[in-house]
């Protein structure tokens, strides 16, 4: 009887020891390498939210009645040659989500604390150890994200990564570069499944809501893996070589002898007022 006891403890910690091995054996999916955004070609530039649409009001974003006037008011703006909303991108600050995931290469750094999402000059932590949502977050332009890993089919390697990213966020952030806008309040919510197909493209699904919009908009957007051993990560700053130059809220071009030029009909030159003022 105790040998018999003794056998089924022991075989109780076996069970046990073995359910311990097979939890820490979930594997991290290998998502290593340069992940380029699949952008089809159509009309306009390739910045845009959702990429099998064309730019600008091809998007046909669920726009309030509020954001479709200030929408317009941008659009104006830019058929006088100014910048409308997007004067803070093309003044080289950060696009911020979820524009940072519309175009370029990325690259996937995965741990299992937290997974880093690199862009160009842009990273997003994705925080995977369980933490809570912080009661008081600084505005930032890619917001704070937390996620969790998922293994849908069960082969003990994880394979969908589920994010939640909320604000407050820094802005006016827009979509594209008719300054098709996100709301001024900086709260938007954005939902994510994070995976790669069968064909070894990369999705990333999200969903965004935004006060700027009657209903939650969702897209897909994907991104094909690099096949160089040794990826040449891009090194260049948005403010290199760039003949932009911002002065408040107004948008001038420098010229090749390094005059500040107009760029729309009528354009007052910027204040001078703190400066020596010419002799005449």
């Amino acid at each position: 009887m105790v040998c018999r006891t003794t056998f089924n403890v022991l075989a109780l910690a076996a069970l046990l020891i073995a359910a311990a091995g097979g939890a820490k054996a979930q594997r991290y999916p290998d998502w290593k390498g340069e992940w380029t955004a699949v952008i089809p070609r159509l009309e306009g530039q390739q910045l845009r939210f959702d990429p099998l649409k064309p730019y600008g009001r091809g998007q046909e974003a669920p726009l309030t009645e509020e954001y479709k006037k200030i929408y317009q008011q941008s659009l104006d703006d830019q058929a006088l040659g100014g910048q409308g909303l997007f004067l803070d991108h093309a003044s080289c600050l950060p696009a911020g989500m979820p524009t940072m995931m519309s175009a370029g290469t990325h690259e996937f750094v995965v741990t299992p604390e937290t997974t880093y999402i690199l862009g160009g000059n842009d990273m997003r932590r994705v925080f995977t150890d369980g933490r809570p949502w912080p009661k008081d977050l600084e505005p930032t332009y890619q917001g704070f994200s937390i996620g969790t890993w998922k293994d849908e089919d069960g082969d003990g390697v994880y394979d969908v990564l589920e994010v939640e990213t909320r604000g407050p966020f820094k802005g006016p952030r827009t979509l594209d570069a008719t300054g098709l806008p996100l709301h001024f309040d900086g709260e938007s919510v954005f939902k994510e499944r994070i995976f790669v197909d069968k064909n070894n493209v990369l999705h990333d699904v999200i969903t965004m809501t935004d006060h700027a919009f009657t209903r939650p908009w969702t897209v897909d957007k994907t991104y094909r893996r690099g096949t160089s051993k040794y990826p040449n990560w891009s090194r260049t700053s948005c403010l290199e070589g760039t003949g932009y130059v911002t002065v408040g809220k107004e948008f001038y071009l420098l010229s090749h002898d390094g005059h500040l030029m107009p760029l729309k009909k009528g354009q007052q030159p910027p204040d001078t007022r703190y400066f020596p003022q010419a002799q005449k």
